[in-house]
């Protein structure tokens, strides 16, 4: 999500802003919708690809989002905005490719869209995993996150870890593809019910449809705040364990597999503004810190 500026509050704002998320989740499946049937021509040379020189001819990329604040999603313009896509502009301008365009889809349908060439590259904050390593190619992650659970006001039911949702019973939702799911089954969490996005998450907490809404520690302090809820909170941070070991997740852009020489362009430009600290900068209005920068490779969580 987009961090405003912090403003006064009214008592009218939560309903405005609650109906402004909801207009820029129908903007999204609109936007969808008319870019569905188009496709984006591809080739693989046997040597990283040729899609970076298509991309500079066309001065065209199509950027696939999920919709979820802060990584990716339409604003309330109509807009595209978001982590993801700001970072993308930055570096496919510098690429020599200067208009980004949108392709909103749903998060579990990403990975599919990218290699059915529906869009160029994942920009929507993907966590890099093996499972997915095997299918596409990652470039190096651009932050690092831990979890965060939306609650009912005062935590009732005491949720501040997975093993505590697995104990007491409590009803957990998660988004559609996140990776959230795997990290509560490891804990013993038997049920997981799946949602479009954290804002449905979060309504369904408030009308007691669930007990506890997992998601990324970033994403869940945005959408309370957004909203201006007063009948939920975020807990403190949450580390996730794999096999008995703490996982710090890490999100970066996805590429079809033989376009390896967009992913190492699109890398060195990305370490330029590691190094120079504009990273941080072109995130932070997103909710971002510099806890969650990282020197972090893909490499390196694909082995994971």
């Amino acid at each position: 999500m987009a961090r405003p500026p912090e403003r006064p509050r009214q008592t009218a704002r939560p309903t405005l802003r609650r109906r402004s998320l909801l207009a820029g989740a129908a903007a999204l499946g609109v936007t969808g919708a008319s870019a569905g049937c188009a496709r984006v021509a591809t080739g693989n040379d046997g040597d990283g690809g040729r899609l970076l020189e298509q991309l500079r001819a066309t001065g065209t990329v199509r950027l696939g989002l999920a919709g979820e604040q802060p990584y990716g999603y339409i604003g309330k313009d109509g807009r595209m905005t978001g982590s993801a896509p700001a970072v993308a502009r930055r570096i496919f301008k510098e690429l020599g490719v200067p208009d980004v365009q949108p392709f909103p889809t749903e998060f579990g349908s990403l990975i599919a869209g990218l290699n059915s060439l529906q869009f160029d590259a994942v920009a929507a904050g993907m966590y890099i995993n093996p499972t997915r390593c095997e299918q596409v190619v990652f470039a190096d992650p651009e932050y690092q996150m831990l979890d965060a659970f939306i609650v009912a006001r005062g935590n009732p039911k005491g949720l501040r870890t997975y093993r505590d949702i697995a104990d007491s019973g409590a009803r957990m939702a998660t988004g559609t593809g996140y990776a959230q799911i795997e990290y509560a089954k490891e804990a013993g969490v038997r049920k997981v019910t799946t949602l479009p996005d954290q804002l449905a998450g979060l309504l369904a907490v408030e009308q007691g449809r669930i007990d506890v809404f997992v998601g990324t520690a970033v994403t869940a302090r945005n959408v309370v705040r957004e909203t201006e809820s007063t009948r939920t909170e975020v807990v403190e941070e949450v580390t996730p364990h794999v096999d008995g070991k703490p996982v710090v997740s890490a999100g970066g852009f996805a590429f079809r597999t033989p376009e390896t020489a967009l992913r190492d362009a699109f890398n060195r430009e990305l370490r330029k503004l590691k190094k120079s600290g504009e990273l941080l900068e072109i995130m932070r209005p997103f909710g971002f810190t510099a806890d969650q920068m990282t020197d972090l490779t893909a490499e390196e969580k694909c082995r994971a």
